[in-house]
């Protein structure tokens, strides 16, 4: 049986914010250069300035790209989380546990409709476990792949260009640590985007308590020592020079999910690199996150609404806990341009391969020692 969570009409979302609750980093992880992953910061980056004039497309024939064709899970993420609860002695208060990437789907439904999204989810011990459905997601990567390319650049340079304006605005140690050569070679660097740093945070939209994993590109100045407390994250994005109202009009929609992405973890600022229609590096904006939507309601030509989209992902969690009740694998489907999401019982029982093994054992290890704790205490 299908249940479905209707999106139209979005009005009804439209109103004051339901409560959100400031994403906190409780424990991260990062992957190597080989792509191998690891407990702790190792990986994290620092910003620093770009050089302008720069060809994005200059070094694409090196580039060390990560296959990510293999399904991943949400491996890392259950591997961290096990981690922190070892340290902890108790099991995280989460009603999802997810990819910042699924939840940015998600909060973008109610002006995002051209794709579509597929998902798995689980339900474990009160959680629900979502992750990206990968065959769909290779299926849609294929299709897109054969769609004719008439542009003068290849679209996998133009994908490039991101990658390289992070090898450009970065730095693997604090700038005073790194000598001036490497900083004034940065545009020489082999662009590699196997390693990554990626934070994992306790978060809230309305009812419902999240854990979301989420690569993060880099640090303003320093991790603070309080647990908890704010970071100084910084999202590096790029898009075309704005020449015209037409430009602005596809910026100010990108901007959707810049600031999606950055508010789910909590990074407040976002510094785009604004690039020719050739792929030259001409300017950068440092843009506060929290100002964004702000600044597209005082434009006037409202594309979207950001207590729309928390409103709407805070309604859709409510009543997916409301639908997912029972053990099994669960199908969220999202058709392009439909006006609903649905949600579908796909295996009876089991988790599939969205919750490991070994997580599912930690978490038995869990309980059975936390049922020990009376019985010592009363000896």
């Amino acid at each position: 049986m299908t249940s479905a969570f209707s999106i139209q009409p979005v009005n009804r979302f439209m109103r004051d914010s339901e409560p959100v609750k400031r994403p906190k980093e409780f424990a991260c992880f990062s992957y190597d250069d080989n792509h191998e992953f690891h407990l702790g910061d190792s990986s994290m980056k620092w910003y620093y300035p770009p050089p302008l004039g720069v060809d994005l497309s200059e070094g694409y024939e090196s580039f060390v790209k990560h296959d990510d064709s293999a399904d991943e899970h949400l491996d890392s993420l259950l591997k961290t989380i096990a981690s922190h609860e070892k340290e902890t002695g108790k099991p995280i208060d989460a009603n999802f546990v997810t990819w910042r990437g699924m939840m940015t789907k998600i909060m973008a439904a109610p002006f995002e409709d051209r794709d579509g999204f597929e998902m798995n989810a689980t339900l474990y011990r009160d959680c629900i476990f979502i992750e990206e459905h990968h065959q769909h997601k290779e299926a849609s990567r294929r299709a897109q792949d054969s769609q004719p390319w008439s542009g003068p650049i290849p679209q996998e340079v133009m994908q490039f260009w991101g990658y390289k304006f992070e090898t450009l605005s970065t730095l693997p140690k604090p700038w005073g640590e790194t000598s001036r050569d490497f900083i004034e070679s940065r545009d020489k660097q082999t662009v590699d985007n196997k390693s990554q740093y990626c934070s994992v945070v306790r978060t809230g939209l309305g009812k419902s308590i999240i854990c979301l994993g989420g690569e993060v590109d880099a640090i303003w100045d320093s991790k603070p020592q309080a647990p908890g407390a704010p970071i100084n994250w910084v999202e590096l994005k790029t898009s075309a020079e704005i020449r015209s109202e037409r430009d602005m009009d596809n910026f100010e929609r990108k901007l959707m999910k810049f600031w999606i992405q950055s508010f789910l973890l909590g990074v407040p600022k976002i510094i785009v690199g604004f690039r020719s229609r050739d792929g030259i590096l001409v300017k950068t904006q440092e843009i506060e996150t929290t100002s964004i939507p702000g600044t597209v309601q005082r434009r006037g030509k409202i594309r979207w609404d950001g207590n729309t989209c928390i409103n709407f992902a805070s309604a859709f969690l409510e009543w997916l806990r409301q639908t997912i009740t029972d053990d099994g694998v669960w199908r969220i489907r999202r058709r392009p341009k439909s006006p609903h999401i649905e949600v579908f019982q796909v295996e009876e029982v089991g988790h599939g391969r969205i919750i490991t093994e070994e997580f599912m054992n930690w978490r038995i290890k869990l309980s059975l020692s936390q049922m020990e704790v009376p019985e010592e205490s009363a000896s």
